[in-house]
């Protein structure tokens, strides 16, 4: 491999036609310019120059490399300055990976965040559920993961990954505007032990199942699926109940169904994560802070 820092000041002897002349343009001695050459020939294993009395002259080898030199140099210099972009966030791309309610929520509001003050960074969004979405993260097909957890469901970091704590999203119960509850302001889970109900993605289910099994009843599960209208839609038909994050309802609410806040139910936990290498990047470091500050503001 040859040191660029040798092509460089080879170029510039080529330029000027004498080591002393390389010299006073970079701001060397003449006599470091003719060690830099000596040991460039070194590396490249034959002679760059011959001289004929004052005259230097580029040996075969030296006019192959004389006509590739200004090229190298180009494209370092060019990968040089989009590297300095990256890292002034001027430019970049940056991908993401959440479930739907944050998709349509909290990455909206940190997007904004980032085209007000990097215009240039390009954003692409996937989808996928947790625990998907780690895995996701973990195979590096994203470089920052929004997911959620429940209490006594931590994401196993396992020292790879960092992660950012976005906000504490309230669990409701979803019930058709003519239920026997739908006048109260708040409901214990026991109180709709009897119901037939509609559950969610697996994370969502299996905290739901634990929470039923706590206050001492096994609920009657009639469908399960992770689209949030269908699940609406199936209680406005009344075909069951559910219970949905505050999150969903904050940008799709079917007009038949009201929420009712479950007393003494855990929130469901939202988290940034991205890898322990990877928070390094300015780009990574600036999406896990933006979600961060997002979720302050949405609280």
């Amino acid at each position: 491999m040859v040191d660029p820092r040798y092509i460089r000041m080879f170029h510039e002897v080529v330029q000027t036609g004498s080591y002393s002349g390389a010299a006073r343009r970079l701001g060397y001695s003449q006599p470091a310019v003719s060690q830099q050459m000596r040991a460039l020939e070194r590396t490249v294993g034959t002679p760059l120059f011959t001289r004929a009395g004052r005259t230097m002259r580029l040996t075969e080898a030296g006019e192959v490399l004389a006509r590739h030199a200004a090229s190298v140099l180009r494209d370092l210099d060019a990968a040089q300055n989009q590297i300095a972009a990256i890292r002034q966030l001027r430019v970049g791309n940056l991908r993401i990976c959440s479930f739907p309610s944050a998709s349509a929520t909290i990455v909206p509001a940190a997007t904004v965040h980032i085209a007000r003050d990097h215009p240039d960074l390009r954003i692409r969004l996937i989808e996928a559920e947790p625990p998907d979405s780690m895995e996701t993260l973990r195979r590096g097909e994203c470089d920052v993961a929004l997911a959620f957890t429940y209490p006594g469901v931590a994401e196993q970091l396992d020292g790879d990954l960092v992660g950012v704590a976005v906000l504490d999203d309230p669990v409701v119960a979803v019930l058709p505007k003519g239920h026997r509850l739908a006048k109260r302001r708040s409901v214990e889970l026991a109180d709709l032990a009897d119901e037939r109900w509609i559950a969610g993605c697996t994370r969502c289910r299996d905290h739901f199942v634990q929470e039923c099994g706590a206050v001492g009843f096994e609920p009657d599960i009639a469908f399960t699926t992770d689209d949030n209208l269908a699940v609406q839609s199936l209680v406005a038909a009344g075909t069951g109940i559910a219970l949905m994050p505050s999150l969903v309802l904050s940008f799709l609410r079917h007009p038949k169904v009201i929420s009712r806040r479950v007393r003494r139910l855990a929130n469901r936990q939202v988290s940034a994560y991205a890898l322990r290498d990877h928070h390094r990047i300015p780009a990574t470091a600036l999406m896990l802070e933006t979600f961060e500050r997002v979720g302050t503001a949405m609280r």
